[in-house]
Protein backbone atom coordinates (compact mmCIF):
# COMPACT_ATOMS: atom_id res chain seq x y z
CA UNK A 1 0.00 0.00 0.00
CA UNK A 2 0.90 3.61 -1.12
CA UNK A 3 1.94 6.01 1.67
CA UNK A 4 -0.91 8.72 2.55
CA UNK A 5 0.30 11.37 0.67
CA UNK A 6 0.85 9.11 -2.35
CA UNK A 7 -3.23 8.48 -2.11
CA UNK A 8 -3.81 11.87 -1.70
CA UNK A 9 -2.39 13.08 -4.74
CA UNK A 10 -4.44 10.05 -6.24
CA UNK A 11 -7.79 11.55 -5.61
CA UNK A 12 -6.60 15.22 -6.17
CA UNK A 13 -5.43 14.18 -9.78
CA UNK A 14 -9.42 12.55 -9.98
CA UNK A 15 -11.03 15.51 -8.73
CA UNK A 16 -9.17 17.75 -11.10
CA UNK A 17 -9.75 15.54 -14.61
CA UNK A 18 -13.44 15.56 -13.47
CA UNK A 19 -13.41 19.15 -12.57
CA UNK A 20 -11.74 19.23 -16.59
CA UNK A 21 -14.16 17.35 -18.33
CA UNK A 22 -16.88 19.29 -16.76
CA UNK A 23 -15.56 22.64 -17.92
CA UNK A 24 -14.85 21.14 -21.96
CA UNK A 25 -19.11 20.17 -22.17
CA UNK A 26 -19.99 23.43 -22.06
CA UNK A 27 -16.92 24.97 -25.03
CA UNK A 28 -19.57 24.06 -27.47
CA UNK A 29 -22.12 26.22 -26.19
CA UNK A 30 -19.59 29.13 -25.81
CA UNK A 31 -18.90 28.79 -29.58
CA UNK A 32 -22.81 29.35 -29.94
CA UNK A 33 -23.56 31.60 -27.45
CA UNK A 34 -23.11 34.56 -30.34
CA UNK A 35 -25.98 32.81 -31.79
CA UNK A 36 -28.36 34.41 -29.49
CA UNK A 37 -27.71 38.72 -30.36
CA UNK A 38 -28.92 37.42 -34.22
CA UNK A 39 -32.26 35.67 -33.27
CA UNK A 40 -35.39 35.26 -31.09
CA UNK A 41 -34.15 33.50 -27.82
CA UNK A 42 -37.25 31.18 -28.82
CA UNK A 43 -35.79 30.39 -31.93
CA UNK A 44 -32.56 29.93 -30.58
CA UNK A 45 -33.74 27.12 -28.06
CA UNK A 46 -35.69 25.80 -31.04
CA UNK A 47 -32.53 25.51 -32.49
CA UNK A 48 -30.02 24.52 -29.80
CA UNK A 49 -31.99 22.81 -27.58
CA UNK A 50 -29.95 19.18 -28.73
CA UNK A 51 -26.84 20.71 -27.72
CA UNK A 52 -28.05 21.95 -24.67
CA UNK A 53 -29.29 18.54 -23.36
CA UNK A 54 -26.68 17.03 -24.04
CA UNK A 55 -24.63 19.31 -21.60
CA UNK A 56 -27.04 18.91 -18.79
CA UNK A 57 -26.59 15.38 -19.40
CA UNK A 58 -23.54 14.65 -19.29
CA UNK A 59 -22.71 17.28 -16.91
CA UNK A 60 -25.26 15.29 -14.62
CA UNK A 61 -23.62 12.18 -15.79
CA UNK A 62 -19.97 13.54 -14.28
CA UNK A 63 -21.64 14.61 -11.14
CA UNK A 64 -23.24 11.26 -10.39
CA UNK A 65 -19.69 9.52 -11.72
CA UNK A 66 -17.82 11.79 -9.29
CA UNK A 67 -19.99 11.11 -6.37
CA UNK A 68 -19.72 7.60 -6.23
CA UNK A 69 -16.35 7.68 -7.01
CA UNK A 70 -15.95 10.44 -3.53
CA UNK A 71 -18.49 8.12 -1.68
CA UNK A 72 -15.66 4.99 -2.54
CA UNK A 73 -12.84 6.72 -1.96
CA UNK A 74 -13.60 8.66 1.14
CA UNK A 75 -13.77 5.30 2.82
CA UNK A 76 -10.64 4.25 1.66
CA UNK A 77 -6.61 5.12 2.81
CA UNK A 78 -4.39 3.74 0.62
CA UNK A 79 -4.40 2.52 -2.59
CA UNK A 80 -2.79 -0.28 -4.47
CA UNK A 81 -1.38 -1.12 -8.41
CA UNK A 82 -4.15 -2.40 -9.44
CA UNK A 83 -6.59 -0.02 -7.92
CA UNK A 84 -4.39 2.98 -9.61
CA UNK A 85 -4.53 1.30 -13.10
CA UNK A 86 -8.96 0.83 -12.48
CA UNK A 87 -8.72 4.36 -11.65
CA UNK A 88 -6.51 5.68 -14.27
CA UNK A 89 -9.03 3.75 -16.71
CA UNK A 90 -11.80 5.39 -14.60
CA UNK A 91 -10.33 8.99 -15.28
CA UNK A 92 -9.98 8.34 -18.83
CA UNK A 93 -13.43 7.93 -19.97
CA UNK A 94 -14.64 10.68 -17.79
CA UNK A 95 -11.91 12.95 -19.37
CA UNK A 96 -13.17 10.96 -22.98
CA UNK A 97 -17.03 11.59 -22.48
CA UNK A 98 -17.06 15.79 -23.36
CA UNK A 99 -16.28 13.72 -27.01
CA UNK A 100 -19.09 11.73 -27.43
CA UNK A 101 -20.95 14.76 -26.05
CA UNK A 102 -20.72 16.80 -28.56
CA UNK A 103 -21.54 13.71 -31.27
CA UNK A 104 -24.80 12.77 -29.73
CA UNK A 105 -25.65 16.78 -29.16
CA UNK A 106 -27.28 16.73 -33.25
CA UNK A 107 -28.95 13.57 -31.33
CA UNK A 108 -31.37 10.87 -33.98
CA UNK A 109 -30.95 7.56 -35.67
CA UNK A 110 -28.69 8.37 -37.86
CA UNK A 111 -26.36 8.89 -35.36
CA UNK A 112 -26.96 5.32 -33.42
CA UNK A 113 -23.21 5.06 -33.51
CA UNK A 114 -22.31 8.00 -31.54
CA UNK A 115 -25.47 7.06 -28.66
CA UNK A 116 -23.33 3.90 -28.89
CA UNK A 117 -19.84 5.58 -28.04
CA UNK A 118 -21.49 7.79 -25.78
CA UNK A 119 -23.22 4.69 -23.89
CA UNK A 120 -20.31 2.77 -24.28
CA UNK A 121 -18.00 5.43 -22.55
CA UNK A 122 -20.37 5.36 -19.32
CA UNK A 123 -20.11 1.28 -19.55
CA UNK A 124 -15.95 1.52 -18.86
CA UNK A 125 -16.79 4.50 -16.24
CA UNK A 126 -19.28 2.21 -14.37
CA UNK A 127 -17.06 -0.97 -15.12
CA UNK A 128 -14.06 0.81 -13.44
CA UNK A 129 -15.71 1.82 -10.96
CA UNK A 130 -17.01 -1.61 -9.87
CA UNK A 131 -13.31 -3.02 -10.66
CA UNK A 132 -12.00 -0.44 -8.04
CA UNK A 133 -14.52 -1.11 -5.20
CA UNK A 134 -14.12 -5.05 -5.86
CA UNK A 135 -10.00 -4.44 -5.62
CA UNK A 136 -10.86 -2.44 -2.37
CA UNK A 137 -12.96 -5.21 -1.14
CA UNK A 138 -10.38 -7.91 -1.93
CA UNK A 139 -7.40 -6.17 -0.04
CA UNK A 140 -9.49 -4.64 3.07
CA UNK A 141 -5.88 -2.99 4.47
CA UNK A 142 -6.79 -0.52 2.26
CA UNK A 143 -10.48 0.30 3.32
CA UNK A 144 -10.41 2.68 6.57
CA UNK A 145 -10.71 0.48 10.07
CA UNK A 146 -14.12 1.94 10.86
CA UNK A 147 -15.81 0.54 7.69
CA UNK A 148 -13.72 -2.54 7.19
CA UNK A 149 -15.60 -5.29 5.82
CA UNK A 150 -18.78 -3.27 4.82
CA UNK A 151 -18.06 -2.80 1.45
CA UNK A 152 -20.22 -4.67 -1.20
CA UNK A 153 -20.39 -4.45 -5.05
CA UNK A 154 -24.40 -4.51 -5.12
CA UNK A 155 -24.84 -0.73 -6.64
CA UNK A 156 -21.82 -0.86 -8.40
CA UNK A 157 -22.90 -4.13 -10.39
CA UNK A 158 -26.34 -3.11 -10.54
CA UNK A 159 -25.17 0.65 -12.39
CA UNK A 160 -22.41 -1.77 -14.93
CA UNK A 161 -25.19 -4.49 -15.55
CA UNK A 162 -27.89 -1.64 -16.91
CA UNK A 163 -25.32 0.42 -18.37
CA UNK A 164 -24.48 -2.85 -20.77
CA UNK A 165 -28.37 -3.26 -20.85
CA UNK A 166 -28.64 0.35 -22.04
CA UNK A 167 -25.97 -0.38 -24.87
CA UNK A 168 -27.44 -3.22 -26.21
CA UNK A 169 -30.90 -0.96 -26.02
CA UNK A 170 -29.06 1.79 -28.34
CA UNK A 171 -27.75 -0.65 -30.42
CA UNK A 172 -30.71 -2.79 -31.47
CA UNK A 173 -33.03 -0.28 -30.72
CA UNK A 174 -32.08 3.33 -32.01
CA UNK A 175 -35.48 4.90 -31.71
CA UNK A 176 -34.83 4.06 -28.22
CA UNK A 177 -31.64 5.28 -28.00
CA UNK A 178 -30.23 7.81 -24.83
CA UNK A 179 -34.21 7.43 -23.07
CA UNK A 180 -32.96 4.22 -22.12
CA UNK A 181 -30.81 5.80 -19.59
CA UNK A 182 -33.41 6.15 -17.67
CA UNK A 183 -33.45 2.22 -16.13
CA UNK A 184 -30.32 3.98 -14.04
CA UNK A 185 -32.70 5.07 -11.57
CA UNK A 186 -34.49 1.95 -11.18
CA UNK A 187 -31.37 0.33 -11.29
CA UNK A 188 -29.53 2.47 -8.35
CA UNK A 189 -32.51 1.84 -5.99
CA UNK A 190 -32.25 -1.66 -6.51
CA UNK A 191 -28.25 -1.87 -5.83
CA UNK A 192 -28.78 0.64 -2.63
CA UNK A 193 -31.76 -1.59 -1.41
CA UNK A 194 -29.62 -5.05 -1.97
CA UNK A 195 -26.49 -3.41 -0.38
CA UNK A 196 -28.19 -2.44 2.82
CA UNK A 197 -29.38 -5.82 3.12
CA UNK A 198 -25.97 -7.33 2.68
CA UNK A 199 -24.47 -5.17 5.34
CA UNK A 200 -27.15 -5.68 7.71
CA UNK A 201 -26.61 -9.50 7.15
CA UNK A 202 -23.09 -9.39 7.75
CA UNK A 203 -23.49 -7.33 11.30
Amino acid sequence: MEAQRGFDRLVNLSDAVVAIAATLLILPLVDIAGDVDKKDFGDFLAEHWQQLFAFALSFAVICRFWLVHHAMFARLIGFSRPLLLANFVWMGSIAFLPFPTELVAPSGVENQFSSALYVATMCVATGSTTAIEWIAIRNPALQSPDIRGTLTLHAAMASTITMFVVLAIVLVFPDIGLWSLLLLFPAGFIGDRLGNRARAANN
